[in-house]
């Protein structure tokens, strides 16, 4: 018969069971903060990457290397008899005989440097992508659920590279004096795609997996829907955008609110067959874009106002800060639509693109991971 034992004892002998675990818990955490560090880099080099795209079509380079070569590429002529060759192959294309017959040798290599250059940058985009990708990989720090996706960047890239070669391709035959403006605005566009997608990354990264939890919890559904509306508004407006700087038509209407003295430009589809007027008429690809800009300033206006009601403070913030530049953007569109696209506006513009489409993602974030903290009431 076994001995009794007093509440003291049993007491003192229970063991503790050992406390639940989650899936979250049980997830890899990984190198959070190594991997928001390199996706900042590449988000860099990516932003870069747009610019430099943005003066090598504003400088006319983007046609003045003939060949895809992703390897041998890499090293520009070296000897007297290379850029020769170079500028051989140049001199076969449309754009030099329609439009630069007589270059000097020393002008071409100025727009040769330009385009390798965008290609170079090309290039170290995706060596630091696989240096980083491979090496947390291979040291087994990429948190649990985020191979595929930082993976998918990579391919992105590659992607990206093609695309590239295929809008280089179409201005070097025929009587094309520039590259296909949807090939551009679809080079352009893939471009944002992986920049949007590398931002918002590094917002999920700053939190750990179970914070992020928490934090959708409080996700003002209203407000991030619509927020997602204006994202795909400020994409179309980005590749409109694109199809102007395609066919130079920030250059054709220079006067402002109007266009030639009209609100509607003339002949808008004066193009056959119709649909080529929604990529080629400089009238009225120009008009779209305005009319996508006056649309994303107002759907930018209500969001805001539907912001000022968030109990979130990082939230309203985010809105305020998007309407904010949401306004100057379409101030330095005024403006380089007033001077006739120089390069420095017209660059200035399309960075305003990069910063304003980042913010959207951003306010986007903030109203569907609302953080705590910030809540109204929140302290109490």
């Amino acid at each position: 018969m076994s001995k009794k034992r007093s509440i003291f004892e049993e007491v003192e002998t229970v063991e503790k069971a050992a406390p639940m675990t989650g899936v979250i818990d049980a997830g890899k955490r990984g190198a959070r903060k190594g991997i928001r560090f390199w996706l900042m880099t590449l988000f860099a080099l990516v932003a870069l990457m747009i610019l430099v795209g943005g003066l090598t079509r504003l400088t006319d380079s983007g046609l003045s290397i003939t060949e895809w070569k992703p390897v041998t590429g890499a090293m520009p002529p070296m000897s007297e008899a290379a850029w020769q060759s170079e500028f051989d192959k140049y001199r076969e294309i449309p754009e030099y005989k329609l439009q630069n017959q007589g270059m000097s040798l020393a002008e071409f290599q100025f727009i040769y440097w330009w385009e390798w250059g965008h290609r170079q940058l090309g290039r170290v985009v995706g060596l630091v992508w696989a240096i980083g990708f491979f090496g947390f990989l291979l040291t087994r720090n990429i948190p649990t659920g985020w191979t595929g996706r930082l993976l998918g960047i990579g391919v992105l890239g590659g992607i990206q590279g093609a695309v590239g070669w295929w809008m280089v391709s179409s201005g070097l035959t025929g009587t094309m004096l520039d590259v296909a403006s949807y090939r551009l605005a679809t080079h352009l566009g893939l471009a944002f795609v992986i920049l949007g997608f590398i931002a918002w990354f590094v917002f999920e990264l700053k939190c750990e997996q179970r914070q992020l939890m928490q934090c959708r919890r409080h996700r003002e559904i209203k407000l991030y829907t619509l927020t997602t509306w204006l994202t795909a508004l400020a994409f179309v407006q980005i590749l409109l955008g694109a199809l102007v700087a395609g066919i130079d038509a920030g250059r054709t209407y220079t006067d402002w609110p109007l266009m030639s003295g009209s609100f509607i430009p003339p002949y808008p589809l004066d193009l056959d067959p119709v649909w080529r007027n929604f990529f080629e008429n400089a009238g009225l690809v120009q008009f779209m874009h305005r009319m996508a800009g006056y649309a994303l300033l107002v759907f930018g206006l209500i969001l805001w106002r539907t912001a000022r009601r968030s109990p979130n403070s990082g939230t309203r913030g985010a809105f305020t800060v998007v309407l904010a530049m949401m306004t100057l953007q379409m101030l330095l569109g005024i403006f380089t639509v007033l001077y006739g696209a120089p390069l420095e506006i017209a660059i200035i513009h399309q960075l305003g693109a990069v910063a304003l489409w980042v913010l959207i993602l951003r306010a986007r974030f903030y109203a569907g991971y609302p953080t705590p903290d910030t809540l109204r009431g929140a302290a109490s």
